[in-house]
């Protein structure tokens, strides 16, 4: 008898915790730890590239340097000065990140389920994040973390979803919630590794996100009591229910939906690429209270992102609330458009900034603006993508459609570091200018998606709550 795979869908257990299933909570923390290394280890990498990786005398020692510089060379054309080197390693590495959960989220799907996929790929980033520590190492090191993140990523991720009953109301919420773990992650990582980063003790930096990998490992280990056995099994063909027509809609505008993710990666990485570099040379970072006088780090700067996530996203969160008591609220794909609309804005408060102050440095105060704008964007996009991504996709292929979600990231952070290399070419506010026209571009395209994939969401609700006969 001919047979495929399936996957469990309901959870362990229901009980809940503070209003939500218990499961919750075990994959904000381990999704908390696992951004904290890879956060950590991204505020270090530029500072690391231009600080000590890409001086004379400490690239040459790098296995397979000269190879790969002249693969990234082929990609990205030739680099004049080291910015733009940093650039381009920045860029191909994390939109690598982003292209593996496409074949883990297959794997988990098919073969290995999701909880052996996310425990292995928490074990491989931490090796990966211990290999840091060692610059001969340096390209090993950022395949492990690339290939660990394609099985951890989409599949804890997906299991969010899982943890509610189709048709639960709560589950936009929850990805909200599950996002502050992100943000709460980043900040610590950010700050801890990046006040390494700050004293050029760059082995204890990479050091710290290793301890951080896997304690989120080990967090995940003790969730698995509390989550649905997703292991495949095999059943006999046909019990697994064929795409129909609304399924194939489904998938085809989920993945046209790609394109102008890609544009929001694009935009949104340069606050790791050319902002990090641009708040280390033109930012006035003293501040002055009374006093009280001290600097700011490159590593809290950026981490006010994620302070402003944890901040915002109770504020957005009761906001939405009053709008959907009001029957006003914005559905997912509208919500996902202001998010371009309101980072565009960030951008160009940036430009501003820079046109004011000529050739002088900018103030901090300007720097707290960008990235209060900044996060709202985000908030309007990135968890309601996540959200939306897991009520429409079709249940057969739900772990791969939340990783073509994250794949975004994939071709976008790869145009971030191409864009990263104009920084070297253009006046500061020009830059700026052009990354806020192109964040701003996608908006309108998304926004025409909004009534087919409402359509395609109520529709799906409305099965998943029928009576089975």
């Amino acid at each position: 008898m001919m047979t495929t795979l399936d996957t469990a869908a309901a959870p362990a257990s229901r009980r809940d915790l503070f209003g939500h299933p218990r499961g919750l909570t075990f994959l904000f923390g381990s999704e908390m730890w696992e951004r904290f290394s890879y956060y950590g280890m991204r505020v270090l990498l530029p500072l690391y590239c231009l600080q000590y990786l890409l001086l004379p005398g400490h690239y040459g020692t790098v296995v397979g340097g000269a190879t790969m510089r002249h693969v990234l060379e082929s990609v990205y054309g030739g680099f004049t000065t080291p910015q733009q080197f940093q650039s381009a390693i920045y860029g191909a590495y994390t939109s690598l990140v982003y292209f593996t959960p496409l074949v883990g989220g297959y794997l988990a799907d098919r073969w290995f389920g999701r909880r052996y996929t996310v425990v292995a790929g928490g074990i491989l980033m931490a090796i990966g994040h211990f290999l840091m520590a060692f610059e001969n190492y340096f390209y090993f090191a950022l395949l492990f973390i690339i290939l660990g993140n394609g099985g951890f990523k989409p599949n804890i991720s997906t299991q969010v979803g899982g943890l509610y009953k189709p048709g639960d109301h709560r589950i936009d919420r929850a990805y909200s919630i599950f996002y502050v773990g992100i943000n709460v992650g980043a900040f610590i990582g950010q700050n801890i590794c990046g006040a390494f980063g700050e004293a050029k003790l760059w082995s204890y930096g990479f050091g710290a996100a290793g301890v951080g990998m896997l304690i989120g490992t080990v967090v995940y280990l003790f969730a698995l009591r509390v989550l649905p056995d997703d292991r495949p099994r095999l059943v006999a063909a046909g019990k697994r229910p064929p795409f129909t027509r609304e399924d194939w809609r489904a998938f085809l505008i989920l993945w046209l939906l790609f394109v102008p993710g890609c544009i929001f990666w694009a935009t949104y990485e340069q606050s790791g690429n050319t902002v990090e570099v641009w708040s280390v040379d033109h930012l006035n970072r003293l501040v002055t209270l009374g006093p009280l006088s001290f600097t700011l780090t490159v590593g809290f700067i950026q981490s006010i992102n994620g302070i402003f996530i944890v901040l915002f996203t109770p504020l957005v969160i009761t906001f939405w609330k009053k709008q959907e008591a009001a029957g006003r609220e914005p559905s997912a794909v509208i919500k996902m458009a202001l998010g371009f609309v309101i980072l565009s804005l960030s951008y160009f408060i940036l430009a501003a900034s820079q046109w004011m102050a000529g050739t002088g440095q900018v103030a901090w105060t300007w720097s707290i603006l960008f990235w209060a704008v900044y996060t709202l964007g985000e908030l309007y996009f990135s968890p309601v993508g996540l959200s939306l991504y897991s009520k429409a996709a079709p249940p057969q292929v739900a772990a791969l459609m939340m990783a073509v979600f994250l794949a975004t990231s994939f071709p976008g952070n790869f145009l971030a570091g191409w864009l990263g290399k104009f920084y070297s070419t253009m006046s500061n506010t020009n830059f700026f200018l052009f990354i806020a026209a192109l964040a701003l571009a996608p908006a309108p395209i998304i926004w025409a998606f909004d009534r087919p994939l409402r359509a395609i969401m109520k529709s799906h609700e409305d099965k998943r709550q029928a009576p089975q006969l």
